[in-house]
């Protein structure tokens, strides 16, 4: 119960990882908000942490929009006094558009942009201020390997993802805020399953050092560690847990 008094948000926590996300740290004491632009898939995870003893409501959010990031923080303060964490994991991935950048619905690319880059940052817009007044406030933002990986509109925004995470650690700091992101390998969710063709999917796996699909409870340690006192001292950071599938110096 190392989270117990505190406050969390988890964006997408509707489904997949975020809801793992949300699961565990309601399990740790904490109080969550799980925020997801599905209603029905939100107020699912909301009423089942609650069912199992923890404390969590549902609010709506769409990331990419600056109104309603600002309402999901009022909206937990209002709940819950405060904002403790704060956790971007919402992203457009399952059924997103498979195509090359010279030719991708630009359109469709600005609203992705919209959510998968700018969303992580307009939430912390409208959280910081209530962060910056609770002790040990922390943020983990949701990256990928695929940052590394040249893997088009996807994996851009995830690189350009890690470079707000540096950039906000030094913004944030003067806050006693600290922010670090994750970087899942490929991971079993629908939305893997979706996106992935098997013949691909089996590909990647054979060249990993541990060579299997990654699970949402396979990201929760790391993701519980970076928000605790155990990472005090740590900011700034883009942790890879991937099976080895990416090996940076």
């Amino acid at each position: 119960m190392r989270f117990e008094g505190k406050v969390a948000v988890v964006t997408g926590a509707a489904q997949g990882i975020g809801e793992a996300y949300a699961r565990a740290l309601a399990a740790e004491g904490a109080s969550v908000v799980v925020a997801d632009v599905n209603e029905a898939q939100g107020a699912r995870v909301a009423d089942e942490i609650e069912k199992a003893g923890g404390a969590a409501r549902f609010v709506r959010v769409d990331v990419a929009s600056p109104e309603s990031t600002k309402a999901m923080a009022e909206a937990t303060v209002g709940a819950y006094g405060g904002i403790d964490y704060l956790v971007n994991n919402a992203a457009i991935y399952q059924g997103m558009q498979v195509a090359p950048l010279i030719a991708v619905d630009w359109d469709y690319y600005k609203r992705f942009m919209d959510v998968n880059m700018h969303g992580a940052l307009l939430c912390v817009r409208a959280c910081y201020e209530h962060m910056g007044k609770r002790p040990g406030a922390a943020i983990v933002n949701q990256s990928s390997t695929a940052a590394w990986m040249a893997i088009g509109f996807y994996g851009i925004a995830k690189l350009a993802l890690n470079g707000i995470t540096q950039s906000l650690a030094r913004e944030l700091g003067p806050w006693n805020i600290r922010i670090n992101a994750i970087a899942p390998g490929p991971t079993d969710t629908e939305a893997t399953r979706t996106i992935v063709p098997p013949p691909i999917l089996k590909q990647i796996l054979s060249q990993m050092p541990l060579s299997r699909l990654g699970r949402p409870e396979d990201l929760v340690g790391i993701l519980l560690f970076l928000l605790s006192d155990a990472s005090a001292w740590m900011t700034g950071q883009v942790v890879n847990v991937d099976g080895g599938q990416v090996m940076r110096p």
